[in-house]
């Protein structure tokens, strides 16, 4: 791991095959008023004109460094530039997403200020495909909040771009893991479970941009991508458990629900293992009432006696009827 220099913000973006919105990122870094910092742009692999166009960014940009890597998607990524990173604060960003102009001198500030804090975030906006923005913050990244736990077993609440990170709060949690989806949702409910506290900064720090171009998230129903969602929703659960988040809380009340839609998803997709497995987690982020209630035991014949793939089937017809 890289030696730590006191003040410098590290920006980390992974990108794969994304020649022009690259560019467009790393812009929105060095518009920062704050400095000292480097940018840490991981190449995942691509095979378009991205090590090109990375290249001759990096020709003009001192504070630019390209990493190059097999693919291994964005956690993978995000793992390389981690390591490689100095900075005592840590920034990762997508690279389809853009900073926001001041955002590293307003939470950066937080930090300072609030020295228990090991995390500042602040407000997303959202840009649509025709460029519209999307009025006040986008999803929850406009509460204020002590504390990711339990909000986020509801959503992840912010995007890539929104937090700022101490250092120390990051390597105390280690390594990223090589899922290729969820593993950001995934990485912040550890950060939860080893009590990072997190400051405020009212005022909008990053913006989220929808767009044609391949996403990876556009593909979560897909049979690879759902094993990827189950182990890091597998990994949230412990999370919220080693943080002592109670089953009667109504954020556990709804990831338990969300927990046994995407056993039946995977069921439905013909992932037995992953849907016993998620099925098997449902019942314990519920309550005693709850994990005994007629749709868990029902469902729970219905696997034993036709299989998880028509159970699911059946359950999903039955849903629609109800509506």
């Amino acid at each position: 791991m890289s030696t730590r220099i006191d003040g410098l913000v590290s920006a980390i973006i992974p990108v794969h095959n994304r020649a022009t919105m690259i560019a467009e990122a790393v812009a929105s870094v060095l518009a920062q008023d704050y400095r000292p910092i480097e940018i840490i742009v991981v190449d995942d692999g691509s095979t378009d004109e991205t090590p090109q166009a990375l290249a001759r960014l990096a020709d003009s940009n001192a504070d630019m460094r390209i990493l190059s890597r097999d693919n291994g998607g964005p956690g993978a990524a995000k793992e390389t530039g981690r390591l490689a990173a100095r900075g005592a604060y840590l920034q990762y960003l997508d690279s389809d997403d853009l900073l926001l102009p001041g955002k590293f001198s307003a939470q950066v500030a937080a930090l300072e200020a609030e020295t228990d804090c090991a995390i500042a975030y602040g407000m997303t906006r959202f840009r649509h495909a025709d460029g519209a923005l999307a009025p006040g913050a986008w999803k929850g990244s406009g509460d204020r909040v002590d504390a990711l736990f339990p909000s986020v077993l509801v959503s992840r609440w912010w995007d890539t771009g929104n937090p700022l990170y101490r250092r120390e709060i990051c390597d105390e949690a280690g390594a990223w893991t090589s899922l290729r989806i969820e593993e950001d949702w995934e990485y912040d409910c550890r950060l939860a479970s080893l009590g990072a506290r997190l400051a405020y900064v009212p005022q909008f720090v990053c913006e989220i941009r929808d767009h044609d171009a391949e996403r990876l998230s556009r593909h979560g129903l897909r049979p690879d991508s759902l094993k990827d969602r189950a182990s890091a929703q597998a990994r949230i659960f412990d999370h919220a458990r080693n943080a002592g988040v109670a089953n009667e809380a109504p954020e556990m009340r709804h990831f338990a629900r969300a927990l046994f839609l995407l056993a039946r998803q995977c069921g439905g997709a013909g992932l037995d293992h992953e849907a016993e497995t998620l099925f098997s987690l449902a019942r314990r982020a519920s309550t005693n009432e709850r994990a005994s209630g007629m749709d868990f035991r029902l469902f729970s014949l219905a696997t034993k006696f036709i299989g998880w793939r028509r159970a699911a089937a059946l359950a999903t017809m039955f849903e629609r009827l109800r509506q």
